[in-house]
């Protein structure tokens, strides 16, 4: 028995202000099944700290962060 890949949902943040990316973020999160990936793309500096504490927050795994030329990328994994 082998496990499906893990669903990804893409959310577009750009250009949305603080604290429209960590709302947005978290009722995607809400809504998603166990085990999606969430790729969370944004603008806004603020979300280098909003996400992550959601992340915490939330029990979500932040499985990985990138900053390149003023756009944020967060992976975030809901867990089982």
């Amino acid at each position: 028995m082998t496990d499906a890949p893990a669903a990804v949902l893409e959310l577009d943040l750009k250009g949305l202000k603080c604290p429209m990316p960590a709302l947005r973020t978290r009722k995607a999160l809400a809504a998603a099944p166990a085990g999606t990936r969430l790729v969370v793309t944004c603008t806004d500096p603020m979300a280098v700290i909003d996400i992550p504490h959601l992340a915490h927050e939330t029990g979500a795994i932040l499985e990985d962060r990138t900053v390149e030329a003023g756009l944020l990328t967060f992976v975030i994994r809901k867990p089982a």
